[in-house]
């Protein structure tokens, strides 16, 4: 059986309703889904591990307060990576904590 993982990325406008995909593969079936904020990425966390995901890999849109606040959500029993970018460059070298509170 496949892990079921997830990558969530965080950007303006995106609907998680909308904004979302699995990609299928032998070993992982990876959900992508994209959020505009943090409480939506905590709401999205949360469905995607009721749906049997065991894995939530972050986009470096997330500061370490939106990574903290996903892992709270989900709890401790689920594993929580990131990729990294402290000052992201697709934001303005800015963080997510500061654009997506």
């Amino acid at each position: 059986m496949a892990l079921k993982a997830a990558f969530i990325f965080v950007a303006p406008d995106c609907d998680p309703q909308q904004h979302r995909a699995v990609v299928p593969s032998p070993v992982v079936e990876l959900h992508v889904v994209g959020v505009k904020n943090y409480r939506e990425a905590t709401e999205a966390a949360q469905q995607l591990v009721a749906q049997g995901v065991a894995a939530i890999e972050l986009c470096a849109g997330f500061g370490h307060e939106g990574v903290a606040s996903v892992q709270r959500a989900v709890g401790p029993n689920i594993a929580v990576g990131v990729v990294r970018f402290d000052l992201h460059p697709g934001f303005e070298h800015r963080s997510g904590d500061v654009l997506f509170q």
